[in-house]
Formats: structure tokens, C-alpha cells, sequence
């Protein structure tokens, strides 16, 4: 049975399209969610479905006719347009153009990507993927790109603020008005930000160097590492070390009223369940909203 939330915010989880895409918005109503965020495609094979334009239309009748408000796709984990090996970010660059081909047929206005591995020099790394970014965009109108900040293990970019904002930068100028980002809560934490400790600190420093105005989504997962670790291991909201503190300030904070939420958390042997009670704690950690800018939270 379909939860009908009573906020208006753009908040749900990652959701299956198990029996196509066309039966998650379905699922997305089922635990509450007015937002969601889905892979088109199975995002560990470089096989590229072919998009019925029936089901593209199916989709977006679903959307309307379940509450879903704001849709996000995730693209594929096999791309890396940082990559040295050209042979690599040609099949790279070939997936995320697809990838953006199937958004639009969709009616799906952004897709959440995680910047590459430079694997030998990272500034050169920086360029390529900045380039294959701008490339692909070009060559795709309409939709748009959301960069997301990784936990930075290895040689992953955009662990860092500034390394998100040199992406966007490097990018032509006709295109980057079609770039914004999205911060993944587990990610800040393993990236070293003491979102834990200081939520309001870590947003004050991201508008400051990159710009409030271009987060367009966060993925709301707590950690089961640790503070600066570079491990992305997701955790249950409120149980892992980032803890409740945290997502109360975020859920309060007027300044992120407007972002779409996602969770990425465990989904365990029930899915719906475990996705409806964690919206549902997101939920009631917001409720104490006044309009005022949140204090620094505790982890209690």
C-alpha cells in the first residue's frame, strides 16, 4: 500500500526497475518517496538496452500518476572519462553519451555520475575527465549533469571541493550552465568533512568554494567507516558513525529545503520496509524545522 507523505520535500531512495523502468515510480510510491533515483541500465555491463519509446512514455505516466515529483539517474559504474587509456574513455565517453540519450527520452532532467580514476597524474586526469564531460554534453542537449562528490579512495577525483568545482570549470562555457553536483553524506564523512561534528560548517564551506546554488541533490546515507577512511561503506540512517545529529541539521536546514534527497541505504531482506522507515525517520528528524539556521549538532 502506496504511503502518502504530508511534506512537500523531494525526498525517496534509489528504487529497482526490476520489470522495467516503467515499475519504479510504482515502488517509489509505495514507501512514501515524491523523488527518487534510478539506474537506467545495469550499471555493471557495458551493454546499452535499447529504449522502447512506449515505455519511455509509460515512465513518465507512472511519474504523474504516483506522486513522483523529482526523478535522478544514476549512470553506469564501469564509465571513467579520467582515464589515460583512450581505448577506455572512448567506451566511456560512448556509455554516458547513452546514458544521457536514454534521460531525455525519459523526461529525466539530470544524471548523477561519479568523476573517474586519473590512474597516472591527477591534474591531467582533471582535464580529461572535465573534457569528456563537456564533450558528451555537447553532443546530448537538455540534460543535465550532477557531479558527485566521491570518498576519494585510490585515485578517485572529487573528493574534494575544490576538485569538484575545477570539473565544472573545465568545462565549455555553453555546457556548464547544465552542470550542478550532489554530496553524498557517507562520501563527505570517508572524504575527511566533519559532517558529523559540524553539518552547517561543511555546507558553509561547499557554498564558499563551489556555490549552494548549483547542489541540485544529496544522498542521505549514514557511514560505517570512519571519519577520513575513504571507504564508502553505507550504513542505516542514524546508526553508522556519522549518526542522527547530523541528518536532524540537514533535515532543518532551510537552505537545503529545495534539494532532492536520496537514500542509498541498506535495503536488508525487505526493501520497502527498510527504505519506508528510514524516509520516515528523515521525516520526523525535520519536523522540529523553525526557520532557523540549526546549531552545530551532537551525536547524540
Amino acid at each position: 500500500m502506496a504511503v502518502k507523505p504530508r511534506d512537500q520535500r523531494l525526498l525517496g531512495a534509489h528504487t529497482s526497475t526490476e520489470g522495467g523502468v516503467a515499475a519504479a515510480p510504482a515502488r517509489a510510491a509505495e514507501i512514501g518517496a515524491t523523488a527518487m533515483q534510478i539506474f537506467t541500465k545495469t550499471p555493471n555491463q557495458w551493454r546499452e538496452p535499447n529504449l522502447d519509446p512506449a515505455l519511455a512514455a509509460a515512465f513518465r505516466e507512472a511519474l504523474a500518476a504516483n506522486g513522483v515529483r523529482a526523478v535522478v539517474a544514476h549512470d553506469s559504474y564501469l564509465i571513467n572519462l579520467a582515464s589515460p587509456d583512450d581505448a577506455l574513455r572512448a567506451r566511456s565517453a560512448a556509455s554516458f553519451t547513452a546514458e544521457l540519450e536514454r534521460c531525455r527520452a525519459l523526461g529525466i532532467p539530470y544524471v548523477v555520475s561519479h568523476p573517474g580514476n586519473y590512474m597516472d597524474d591527477r591534474a591531467a586526469g582533471l582535464a580529461r575527465n572535465a573534457q569528456a564531460y563537456g564533450e558528451c554534453l555537447e553532443r546530448v542537449p537538455g540534460v543535465g549533469l550532477l557531479i558527485e562528490g566521491t570518498a576519494g579512495p585510490g585515485t578517485a577525483l572529487g573528493s574534494t571541493f575544490e576538485e569538484l568545482r575545477a570539473l565544472r570549470d573545465g568545462m565549455p562555457a555553453a555546457v556548464r550552465e547544465r552542470v550542478g553536483f550532489c554530496l553524498d553524506t557517507a562520501h563527505l564523512h570517508a572524504a575527511g568533512y566533519e559532517v558529523a561534528r559540524d553539518t552547517p560548517g561543511v555546507f558553509d564551506r561547499f557554498d564558499r568554494e563551489v556555490g549552494l546554488a548549483l547542489l541540485k541533490c544529496l544522498h542521505l546515507n549514514d557511514s560505517k567507516a570512519d571519519l577520513g577512511s575513504h571507504l564508502d561503506r553505507h550504513q542505516l540512517i542514524g546508526e553508522g558513525t556519522i549518526g542522527p545529529g547530523a541528518f536532524r541539521a540537514i533535515m532543518r536546514d532551510p537552505r537545503l529545503a529545495g534539494v532532492i534527497m536520496i537514500i542509498e541505504t541498506p535495503k536488508g531482506s525487505d526493501p520497502a520496509r527498510n527504505d519506508r522507515r528510514m524516509l520516515t525517520r528523515l521525516r520526523a528528524y525535520g519536523r522540529s524545522h523553525t526557520g532557523r539556521r540549526p546549531r552545530v549538532p551532537s551525536k547524540e
